[in-house]
Protein backbone atom coordinates (compact mmCIF):
# COMPACT_ATOMS: atom_id res chain seq x y z
CA UNK A 1 0.00 0.00 0.00
CA UNK A 2 0.98 3.68 -0.92
CA UNK A 3 -0.34 5.69 1.69
CA UNK A 4 -1.03 2.74 4.68
CA UNK A 5 -0.15 5.35 7.25
CA UNK A 6 -2.85 7.62 6.02
CA UNK A 7 -4.94 4.46 6.14
CA UNK A 8 -4.79 2.88 8.78
CA UNK A 9 -5.17 6.36 10.80
CA UNK A 10 -7.98 7.31 8.93
CA UNK A 11 -9.67 3.80 9.98
CA UNK A 12 -8.60 4.44 13.77
CA UNK A 13 -10.37 7.85 13.85
CA UNK A 14 -13.46 6.43 11.96
CA UNK A 15 -14.00 3.44 14.33
CA UNK A 16 -13.32 6.03 17.50
CA UNK A 17 -16.25 8.23 16.09
CA UNK A 18 -18.04 5.70 15.06
CA UNK A 19 -18.34 3.98 18.39
CA UNK A 20 -18.25 6.85 20.61
CA UNK A 21 -22.09 6.53 21.54
CA UNK A 22 -20.82 2.96 22.75
CA UNK A 23 -18.13 3.47 24.93
CA UNK A 24 -19.27 7.18 25.85
CA UNK A 25 -22.45 5.57 27.68
CA UNK A 26 -20.25 3.25 29.71
CA UNK A 27 -18.51 5.87 31.06
CA UNK A 28 -21.53 8.05 31.97
CA UNK A 29 -22.78 6.25 35.43
CA UNK A 30 -25.18 9.75 36.32
CA UNK A 31 -27.96 8.51 33.82
CA UNK A 32 -30.77 8.31 36.18
CA UNK A 33 -34.03 8.23 33.38
CA UNK A 34 -36.70 10.54 32.74
CA UNK A 35 -38.67 12.08 35.63
CA UNK A 36 -42.10 10.67 35.59
CA UNK A 37 -45.56 11.74 36.87
CA UNK A 38 -46.56 9.19 39.19
CA UNK A 39 -49.82 9.35 40.46
CA UNK A 40 -50.41 10.09 44.48
CA UNK A 41 -53.27 8.23 45.85
CA UNK A 42 -51.91 4.37 45.13
CA UNK A 43 -49.36 3.42 47.59
CA UNK A 44 -48.33 0.21 45.29
CA UNK A 45 -48.54 -0.84 41.59
CA UNK A 46 -49.38 -4.39 40.81
CA UNK A 47 -45.49 -5.15 40.54
CA UNK A 48 -42.36 -3.83 42.06
CA UNK A 49 -41.39 -0.67 40.93
CA UNK A 50 -37.85 -2.59 39.13
CA UNK A 51 -40.45 -4.64 37.43
CA UNK A 52 -42.61 -2.77 35.83
CA UNK A 53 -39.76 -0.20 34.66
CA UNK A 54 -38.00 -3.13 32.60
CA UNK A 55 -41.21 -5.80 31.91
CA UNK A 56 -43.91 -3.57 31.61
CA UNK A 57 -44.23 -4.61 27.92
CA UNK A 58 -44.05 -7.84 28.44
CA UNK A 59 -46.64 -7.96 30.97
CA UNK A 60 -48.87 -6.06 29.03
CA UNK A 61 -48.24 -8.79 25.71
CA UNK A 62 -49.06 -11.25 28.25
CA UNK A 63 -52.39 -9.93 29.23
CA UNK A 64 -53.48 -9.59 25.75
CA UNK A 65 -52.63 -12.86 24.96
CA UNK A 66 -54.01 -14.53 27.71
CA UNK A 67 -57.49 -12.34 27.67
CA UNK A 68 -57.88 -12.52 24.25
CA UNK A 69 -56.72 -16.10 23.55
CA UNK A 70 -57.66 -18.05 26.63
CA UNK A 71 -60.34 -15.90 28.08
CA UNK A 72 -58.42 -15.36 31.41
CA UNK A 73 -58.96 -11.34 32.36
CA UNK A 74 -57.53 -12.00 35.86
CA UNK A 75 -54.28 -11.13 36.89
CA UNK A 76 -52.40 -12.81 39.90
CA UNK A 77 -49.69 -10.67 41.05
CA UNK A 78 -46.47 -11.71 42.78
CA UNK A 79 -47.54 -10.57 46.03
CA UNK A 80 -51.16 -12.77 45.46
CA UNK A 81 -53.12 -9.63 44.88
CA UNK A 82 -55.70 -9.81 42.01
CA UNK A 83 -55.93 -7.17 39.39
CA UNK A 84 -58.16 -6.62 36.23
CA UNK A 85 -55.51 -8.11 33.22
CA UNK A 86 -56.58 -4.65 31.23
CA UNK A 87 -54.60 -1.62 29.98
CA UNK A 88 -57.22 1.01 30.49
CA UNK A 89 -58.91 -0.62 33.64
CA UNK A 90 -55.78 -1.08 36.14
CA UNK A 91 -52.70 0.66 34.49
CA UNK A 92 -54.63 3.54 33.52
CA UNK A 93 -56.77 4.48 36.24
CA UNK A 94 -53.77 5.30 38.44
CA UNK A 95 -52.07 6.42 35.75
CA UNK A 96 -54.36 8.98 34.09
CA UNK A 97 -51.81 11.16 32.24
CA UNK A 98 -50.75 9.58 29.28
CA UNK A 99 -48.39 12.71 28.29
CA UNK A 100 -46.76 12.64 31.47
CA UNK A 101 -45.98 9.27 32.35
CA UNK A 102 -46.15 6.93 29.30
CA UNK A 103 -44.95 9.54 26.59
CA UNK A 104 -42.09 11.01 28.51
CA UNK A 105 -40.08 7.09 28.93
CA UNK A 106 -41.11 6.17 25.26
CA UNK A 107 -40.37 9.66 23.69
CA UNK A 108 -36.60 9.37 25.60
CA UNK A 109 -36.10 5.79 24.63
CA UNK A 110 -37.21 6.30 20.96
CA UNK A 111 -39.52 3.60 21.14
CA UNK A 112 -43.52 3.71 19.56
CA UNK A 113 -45.39 1.37 21.82
CA UNK A 114 -48.79 -0.24 19.59
CA UNK A 115 -50.97 0.10 22.32
CA UNK A 116 -52.51 2.73 21.47
CA UNK A 117 -53.72 1.12 17.97
CA UNK A 118 -56.30 -0.63 19.83
CA UNK A 119 -56.51 1.27 22.96
CA UNK A 120 -58.41 4.99 23.05
CA UNK A 121 -55.52 6.99 24.89
CA UNK A 122 -57.33 8.40 28.42
CA UNK A 123 -58.22 12.60 28.12
CA UNK A 124 -57.77 12.48 32.22
CA UNK A 125 -55.51 15.30 33.13
CA UNK A 126 -54.40 15.91 29.13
Amino acid sequence: MYNSKYVISGLVIFLAVFSYPFWGNLASKDYTGPKLSLPTDQKQCIEPVEFMRSQHMTLLNQWRDSALREGKRVYVASNGATWDASLQKTCMSCHTNKAEFCDTCHLENAVEPYCWTCHVPPKGNE
